[in-house]
């Protein structure tokens, strides 16, 4: 069997990218590790829903657990750093932040769980991030170099189909024209890369129902208020029912449907 390992920046950011293939790569007896950059101190949360002197950090810590139990990791590892914050604001400067980590210093605590590990492939992001946010800009900087450190057969760019996302944006705004000034708003339309760029699509569908008990572990992020609760179930199959990759340096004609496809 493979051993798969998905870098993330955040607590609950593995549920919402990777969960569906993680589930998968479990049930299907491979190994599934777990690295998360930060603890996610700079999430926001609702107010009163942290115990009295309970830090956010310590909350998300236990989320995780929870759900790397649920989508069937074997191991799962914080990598020490600090959430950076939205792009742009003070904490992208915080000297132990995850945007301001020296890359090779990065690269080697990752690179060092990789060949522990003996991975057979990685999971990382795109180079902007999805969207944009530093931690997860950092998380593609800081994987492909460890992936590379490392000699990890195979290194994923998580992403976001953004033609599908569109097109969906789209079809919904014909019965309420609302959606799509929020999703613009939201910046939902400029997630991801285009679909020509993606030559990996995973059907996650058998899974979801796992995917979703692992993002709504994540209570803090996820609650019954959250973007999440409030997708129709159709909506929310349309948009999450598969999961997108681009591998890096693909064999010719590359056009995966599974990341451990013909490992053993």
């Amino acid at each position: 069997m493979a051993t798969l390992v998905c870098f993330h920046a955040h607590p609950d950011d593995e549920a919402i990218a990777t969960g569906g293939v993680m589930a998968k790569a479990a049930a299907e007896g491979h190994r599934v590790v777990l690295v998360v950059a930060t603890r996610g101190e700079h999430g926001e949360v609702a107010e009163g829903y942290l115990e009295p002197g309970e830090e956010l950090w310590a909350r998300r810590i236990e989320e995780t657990a929870r759900a790397a139990k649920i989508l069937g990791v074997a191991r799962h590892e914080f990598l020490g750093y600090v959430d950076s914050g939205m792009m742009g604001t003070p904490e992208n400067e915080a000297p132990d932040a995850f945007w301001q980590a020296d890359i090779e210093e990065a690269a080697t605590r990752l690179a060092t769980i990789l060949e522990e590990e003996r991975a057979d492939a990685l999971t990382v992001y795109d180079d902007h991030g999805n969207y944009g946010h530093p931690d997860h800009i950092q998380v593609h900087r800081v994987g492909v170099r460890a992936g590379a450190m490392a000699g990890t057969p195979r290194v994923f760019e998580a992403t976001v189909n953004r033609d599908q996302v569109r097109a969906l944006i789209l079809a919904a705004a014909e019965q309420d024209p609302q959606l799509r000034a929020d999703a613009e708003e939201r910046g939902l339309t400029d997630m991801g890369s285009p679909a020509e760029l993606i030559n990996t699509t995973v059907d996650v569908l058998p899974w979801l129902d796992r995917k979703r008990e692992a993002l709504f572990s994540h209570a803090s992020q996820v609650n019954e208020e959250s973007w999440f609760a409030q997708m129709p179930e159709e909506a929310f199959r349309a948009g999450f029912g598969q999961e997108w990759f681009i591998l890096r340096d693909p064999p010719a004609g590359w056009r995966g449907t599974d990341l451990l496809e013909g490992l053993e």
